[in-house]
């Protein structure tokens, strides 16, 4: 897995953000239980089944565990901390 010492230095330091693995999986957990129709949508209090967003969060979560099964490889860790810092970046110019 992609380090600190990998990835360019992270401009959100500092930026109180209370979210760790545990937290990601039951959002996106969450995403499909609202795209399967088995719990409202936050947003609008509206139960509604959306197939190819359940799908696809369903198979983000399978791509997650087989990736954290068999490890990353080198450039998929470098795509990774490139749109994570890309990402970031755009998140702090927005947000000055």
């Amino acid at each position: 897995m992609a380090d600190d010492k990998t990835c360019k230095d992270n401009p959100m330091k500092g930026v109180p953000i209370d979210i760790n693995f545990t937290t990601f999986i039951y959002s996106l957990s969450s995403s499909a239980m609202v795209a399967l129709g088995e719990a409202p949508d936050p947003g609008t209090g509206q139960v509604g089944f959306n197939p190819q967003l359940a799908k696809h969060t369903i198979d983000v979560l399978g791509m997650l565990k087989r990736k954290f099964d068999s490890g990353l490889e080198k450039d998929e860790q470098k795509l990774l901390c490139d749109i994570v810092y890309n990402l970031r970046m755009s998140y702090v110019n927005k947000t000055k």
